[in-house]
């Protein structure tokens, strides 16, 4: 990969990052891995509490890039057909005509995904896997760039219907915003008191350029050794004591584009074992299950991972040699 296709890829992501933070404030890494998923293909849940910005970084997302923005807010009576779309009878033509729902959009903010019924879960499935829908038996390709960022509040759970692993397994990574620091509610206070600056966000760059830089991550190089690092960690996930059911292949193959992505984000052409370990919690937290007997005695998904982590041999960071990869 050629080192001026990552400096214009790591350029533009810069341009993304500081024009979502003039919205966002003091959420740089979050705002970083929602870069890193867009430029995966893939989508993310976001676990908290309301009022922390979910929203807002989905519309600034959607406004920097100059993408098309829909919200889709879950509520037990939402039907799959609200979400995908459907015919309608047009009495001036005298046929029927396809009304397209929420998920026929580019960035798709799915608010509180759980208090959806398993149902209309479901029908979030096929666009998020196959980008595309089906109603009435008509398949439609969905709009590319495409991202669905899932929320769900971990505090309220009456009335709500866990996703299942399957829905889970289609996340590419699952992340908590958090609550800002002093310092940053002084800045939001001061940034929102007399406009929203969400209001005079404009595109930095264009979805066109996304889906260049989306192909281009695909090329950056990772070496032999740390693809079996990446391998090791995720048989390892499988064959912890304290882990019922561990990371897939498709696990896998998130945690190796993830890698891509973020070491294009940084500036290099190449993925080394940091990248890796950055991206393990995020990518893989929602997609181990612990047994039983570790939930009871109150270990966590993070202290798990980190056990799996601390049980793999590091390979030694080396630099591809010039022209390679």
């Amino acid at each position: 990969m050629e080192e001026k296709i990552v400096r214009q890829i790591k350029d533009a992501a810069i341009k993304v990052k500081e024009n979502v933070e003039r919205v966002i404030v003091g959420k740089g890494e979050v705002v970083e891995l929602a870069i890193i998923a867009l430029l995966c293909e893939g989508h993310m849940l976001i676990e908290d509490v309301p009022g922390l910005g979910k929203t807002v970084l989905a519309k600034s997302l959607a406004k920097s890039l100059g993408c098309s923005f829909r919200r889709i807010q879950c509520t037990p009576d939402l039907l799959p057909s609200d979400i995908t779309g459907t015919y309608v009878f047009n009495q001036r033509t005298s046929d029927f005509e396809f009304r397209p729902g929420p998920v026929m959009s580019q960035i798709v903010l799915t608010d509180e995904i759980n208090r959806a019924t398993p149902r209309t879960q479901s029908a979030l499935l096929e666009a998020m896997q196959e980008r595309q829908v089906t109603a009435e038996g008509e398949t439609m390709p969905l709009p590319r760039p495409f991202l669905v960022m899932a929320t769900q509040n971990p505090i309220e759970l009456e009335g709500t219907f866990p996703l299942p692993e399957a829905q889970l397994d289609r996340f590419l990574m699952k992340i908590q915003i958090g609550y800002p620091g002093v310092e940053d509610d002084r800045l939001i206070l001061s940034r929102f008191r007399q406009t929203d600056p969400l209001e005079e966000l404009s595109p930095v760059i264009s979805s066109d350029d996304l889906m260049k830089m989306q192909k281009a991550c695909r090329d950056v190089h990772i070496a032999s050794d740390v693809e079996d690092y990446i391998i090791r960690l995720i048989h390892a996930s499988r064959e912890h004591d304290d882990v019922e059911l561990g990371a897939s292949p498709r696990a896998m193959l998130a945690l190796y584009n993830a890698s891509q992505a973020l070491a294009a984000l940084r500036g290099r052409a190449f993925v080394t074992p940091d990248d890796i370990k950055y991206m393990v919690t995020p990518v893989l937290i929602h997609r181990i299950i612990p047994k039983s007997e570790s939930r009871l005695r109150g270990q966590k998904a993070e202290q798990t991972l980190k056990e799996i982590m601390d049980s793999v041999f590091v390979p030694v960071e080396e630099e591809p040699v010039a022209g390679e990869g």
